[in-house]
């Protein structure tokens, strides 16, 4: 089994800043691309941005200059670093895990999500 726990979300200001990990346990052989996704109340979930395992980087539009995602291979851990925050920008935030389990099989692993309230 593989675990996901995310941690960092909370209430800021617009112009605030925050910083989202997640971090993967359980039985892994190797992590392959990970990423955050959002979903606000009433809105479809959106993918926000995705690293893969070379580094290789893709936000979302609406976040591009703001966000910063990036990983500790050596932790299992993905970050999301959060600048000039919006109103908009208020959602759950949700870390997905693209990993190969301790069998060698591919697995899709999604954490349960973190609020982010972006508000004066």
């Amino acid at each position: 089994q593989v675990q996901l726990v995310e941690s960092g979300g909370g209430l800021v200001q617009p112009g605030g800043s925050l910083r989202l990990s997640c971090a993967a346990s359980g039985s892994i052989s190797s992590i392959n691309a990970m990423g955050w996704d959002r979903q606000a109340p009433g809105k479809e979930r959106e993918s926000v941005a995705t690293i893969t395992e070379g580094g290789s980087t893709k936000y979302a539009d609406s976040v591009k200059g703001r966000f910063t995602i990036s990983r500790d291979n050596a932790k299992n851990t993905v970050y999301l670093q959060m600048n000039s925050l919006k109103p908009e920008d208020t959602a759950k935030y949700v870390c997905n895990v693209d990993l190969r389990d301790g069998s060698g099989w591919p697995r899709l692993y999604w954490g349960k999500g973190t609020l982010v309230t972006v508000s004066s």
